[in-house]
């Protein structure tokens, strides 16, 4: 039986950031196409099952396994290049033999580099002055190797969030800062032979983005955005949404759509939502400077969902290239929900076992999967 004093250290705030917005989702995606809506509601059901498994997992005891499951996901990256199944031009997936069902294995290692990357800092607490180029280049051969193998898929977007999210939590931590001058000069430097690297479909989406005139999906996006105004416009007034002028309304444009229906003061609404969200883990994050775990994994959370906001309201703006990242937790899809709900999982058990609550009971039986569990957690 789970121990009561657990209950007084679960995040309760975290579901009224969590909930509304499945269900402003829901909504908005069963009033965009309601054939979609089904299969949201099993990506919901799904997400469910995984942030209970997660949550139960002793992430505390099981710093050998954080290596095993990192080098897993790159093995799986490795996977796609080889024999993954391609969609709209990239091979980024990978089939489940006897299934119909494919999963993106860069989902998951953005959690493996988390967890990763907790372990490394709090095995490695930060020197006075921040880490050095010996343990930052370190911590860099994790981040990078997984970018490397998402990049030859192609997928630059996501690559470059995996990027911006470990430096970001290296940032974060502590990091010397000659070494981050250093990498901006190294960075400018480079940029040329980095752009001329890119393939031509995202030196286009950078072309589409520097033009005086942004591309269809762009013009779309904006003129729903505009015709919203204020208050917004009934589902009937719609126009944009309803009429399929505006392009995948319930992904990567769901922001429009959402600015559409709900006008102006909607949008202040769900991004003061969206910052506030943000600034709940990053208050985490700063509220016990000896707990190197929960920083990692926090700051990780928080920059993750400011990324994906960001970036996906600005290119609905025209101001970014469009890159394919969805509005957290707002899009349709299952891939990107199940990872964020994962990592609440991972997030609610760091604090709910902060103190052991729930560790220490002796089992009844030692079978085989409890020495197992004894294994990886010592």
């Amino acid at each position: 039986m789970l121990d009561r004093r657990v209950l007084t250290h679960f995040d309760f705030l975290l579901l009224f950031f969590l909930l509304p917005l499945m269900a402003l989702s829901a909504f908005l995606i069963h009033e965009a196409n309601a054939a979609l809506s089904f299969k949201q509601g099993l990506y919901f059901a799904i997400a469910f099952g995984v942030f209970w498994v997660a949550f139960f997992i002793p992430f505390r005891r099981l710093d050998r396994s954080f290596h095993f499951f990192y080098w897993i996901c790159v093995f799986l990256l490795a996977l796609v290049n080889m024999v993954g199944t391609s969609k709209l031009g990239a091979q980024r997936w990978l089939a489940i033999p006897g299934t119909s069902i494919s999963f993106q294995p860069s989902e998951p290692v953005k959690i493996a580099i988390l967890l990763l990357l907790a372990h490394l800092i709090r095995v490695n607490p930060v020197p006075n002055g921040g880490y050095g180029w010996k343990a930052f280049g370190k911590f860099s051969i994790y981040i990078v190797i997984p970018c490397l193998l998402i990049l030859a898929q192609p997928d630059l977007g996501t690559a470059l969030v995996i990027l911006i999210m470990g430096y970001g939590v290296l940032f974060l931590v502590g990091v010397h800062p000659k070494i981050w001058i250093t990498l901006g000069l190294a960075f400018a430097i480079a940029s040329p032979l980095i752009y001329s690297s890119l393939h031509d479909y995202q030196k286009k989406r950078i072309h589409d983005f520097i033009a005086e005139k942004p591309n269809y999906h762009v013009r779309q996006s904006i003129i729903a955005i505009g015709s919203g105004g204020f208050w917004g416009k009934s589902k009937e007034e719609s126009t944009q949404a309803k009429l399929k002028f505006l392009p995948i309304a319930t992904s990567d444009f769901i922001f429009a759509y959402f600015v559409e229906r709900f006008g102006f003061f909607g949008a202040f609404i769900l991004l003061s939502f969206y910052m506030g969200f943000v600034m709940h883990f990053l208050a985490y994050f700063r509220s016990d400077p000896s707990d190197h775990f929960l920083q990692a994994i926090t700051a990780g959370i928080a920059i993750l969902i400011f990324i994906y906001t960001s970036v996906n309201v600005a290119m609905t703006l025209g101001l970014a290239p469009v890159v394919g990242l969805p509005l957290p937790l707002l899009s349709y899809g299952g891939s990107s929900f199940i990872t964020f709900i994962a990592l609440f999982g991972i997030f609610e058990n760091l604090l709910a076992f902060k103190f052991g609550f729930g560790y220490n009971r002796p089992a009844r039986k030692k079978g085989f999967l409890a020495q197992l569990v004894r294994a990886l957690g010592s």
